[in-house]
């Protein structure tokens, strides 16, 4: 018998040793690590426009499901046209990886923060109702006003502007729609004088007759 019939049957299932799953399990690696490539965005390492639209889908239609929201922040960094042109396109994209370095060190692990396309950023934020989506939004413009990236040791201070929104059991317009309508808002941010979050007045998400703190204190006084 020659040595490659030997080798085509000296590992039974089970064996600590073996050719054949050493190959299996480098298959498998592999394809785990194509797949990553293929949904994430090589500068940054967050998750590109491909999985952005997949988990947008998943999400609306969970929400559709649970009652549970799912909010939306499109974020777009103030006057990146001139950090290139100014500081160089390597800069640039330490900016862009800083960015999404803080992203991921401020959002939930359940959070999904995706590279929209050029400086634009898209994070879906899972069962999130609005309030928390805008404190989240807040943190986040914070944290990237008060980051310079430091290039030749010299600080470049970058603000983002963001809009912020969220889809409801009660909304019944696409996905697609849904980016539109926030990213209406971010324009809105940008033309409001940029750094900012913009996002719908939250007191007309108080259902109709509730009554506030206060004003359950101005009806019924205090003891």
């Amino acid at each position: 018998m020659s040595g490659k019939d030997n080798k085509s049957t000296e590992c039974p299932v089970g064996e600590s040793q073996c050719a054949h799953i050493d190959a299996l399990l480098q298959l498998q690696r592999d394809h785990e690590d194509l797949a990553e490539l293929v949904l994430t965005d090589p500068l940054t390492r967050l998750f590109n426009y491909r999985h952005f639209s997949q988990s947008l889908d998943q999400e609306l239609e969970r929400t559709h499901r649970t009652g549970h929201p799912t909010a939306l922040i499109m974020l777009d960094l103030d006057h990146f046209k001139r950090v290139n042109d100014e500081w160089g396109h390597e800069a640039g994209n330490q900016v862009l990886r800083q960015t999404a370095e803080l992203m991921v060190s401020l959002l939930r692990k359940i959070d999904i923060p995706c590279r929209y396309g050029g400086e634009e950023f898209a994070l879906i934020l899972p069962g999130t109702p609005l309030p928390r989506a805008v404190n989240a939004a807040n943190r986040l413009r914070v944290a990237i006003e008060e980051s310079p990236v430091i290039v030749d040791e010299r600080p470049l201070f970058i603000t983002a502007s963001m809009g912020v929104d969220v889809y409801m059991r009660s909304s019944h317009f696409s996905a697609e729609a849904f980016v539109k309508q926030v990213d209406s808002l971010l324009y809105q941010a940008k033309t409001l004088g940029r750094n900012r979050v913009s996002h719908p007045d939250l007191d007309s998400l108080k259902p109709k007759g509730q009554v506030g703190v206060e004003e359950k204190a101005a009806l019924y006084g205090s003891d």
